[in-house]
């Protein structure tokens, strides 16, 4: 294994790893706001650093150029959406669970 190959695998490692914390915070956390935050989480950073593991793997060909465009999509899209989200659920009057109110979770 060359020295870029040990990179791009442990970006994909990290990037994987973030991916499967940030699926389990989107079934333990206690309200919409907090899971869409995890949600979110998942798509910026751990497709982020799957995506630039991959480009490593890929070099310098078409294929990179097309995971590049898909990372901006991504980089761009998500934050958007994910905002957009927040403020149609809070201007539809979901307000974040506080200290005492917060929803129970699966036990």
């Amino acid at each position: 294994m060359t020295p870029l190959e040990i990179v791009a695998m442990v970006l994909l490692t990290v990037g994987g790893v973030f991916c499967v914390i940030g699926a389990v915070g989107l079934v333990r956390m206690p309200d919409f706001y907090t899971r869409m935050h995890a949600a979110s989480v998942i798509e910026t950073l751990g497709a982020g650093l799957v995506l630039v593991g991959l480009m490593l793997l890929a070099g310098f060909t078409l294929a990179s150029a097309k995971l590049v465009i898909l990372g901006a999509l991504i980089f761009f899209a998500s934050p958007t959406a994910t905002h957009a989200l927040a403020k149609a659920a809070h201007e539809s009057g979901l307000e974040p669970a506080t200290g005492g109110e917060r929803e129970k979770g699966p036990e």
